[in-house]
């Protein structure tokens, strides 16, 4: 292989490769011009937040235990459905209601973080507006919750100062990225996660 200008340092990582240099090059193989177009340092830390991201969705499924924050009988509201058509062990939390209403069914819910009978072991999806986020966040901290999910729409940059304080939880689900439009989303990319994390 040749290139039609300086060497290309290339880091190969799975399943992406990163590239150095902030440049467009074309890569000579045989009878085959393949262009390649590298990063910026921008792209580059980008990506490395995907991971970063891919990572904490995977960990979120390792936990034996769910809880959905917000949940309701709101048939508009999927989160808490999702998680019971996947079979997975959750709580819908609810100060307002002791029950919810999902297909029919109706779920005891607890009225806070504090109510789960196993918090430690419990990832916690949020679906709450920004200020009642803030105090979830506080309450989940406080109890140890290890690894949280924020909806699209839950967070802003308060929230997001206390959720990614140092040492407040292990992993942070949240942002940009993921494989819908609104960012990373339980609904769209939480299968893939749980395929991941051996749930599915």
């Amino acid at each position: 292989m040749r290139t039609s200008a300086e060497s290309v340092t290339i880091i190969t990582g799975n399943p992406w490769h990163f590239v150095v240099h902030s440049t467009n090059r074309d890569l000579q193989m045989g009878n085959q011009q393949l262009t390649t177009n590298l990063t910026t340092p921008h792209n580059i830390a980008t990506t490395a937040g995907t991971m970063a991201t891919e990572t904490a969705a995977r960990k979120f499924f390792t936990s034996p235990f769910f809880a959905v924050v917000g949940a309701s009988s709101n048939p508009a509201k999927f989160v808490h459905a999702w998680y019971l058509e996947h079979g997975l062990n959750v709580t819908p939390v609810n100060p307002g209601s002791s029950s919810v209403s999902v297909g029919g069914q109706e779920y005891a819910t607890v009225p806070d973080l504090s109510g789960l009978p196993s918090p430690k072991q419990t990832s916690v999806s949020i679906i709450t507006a920004p200020p009642v986020t803030v105090k979830v966040l506080e309450e989940a901290k406080k109890i140890g919750i290890p690894v949280i999910w924020l909806q699209p729409g839950t967070f802003d940059d308060a929230v997001l100062k206390l959720a990614l304080e140092q040492g407040a939880f292990e992993s942070v689900v949240y942002g940009d990225g993921g494989r819908g439009h609104d960012g990373w989303c339980v609904l769209v990319d939480g299968e893939r996660a749980m395929k991941e994390a051996g749930k599915l």
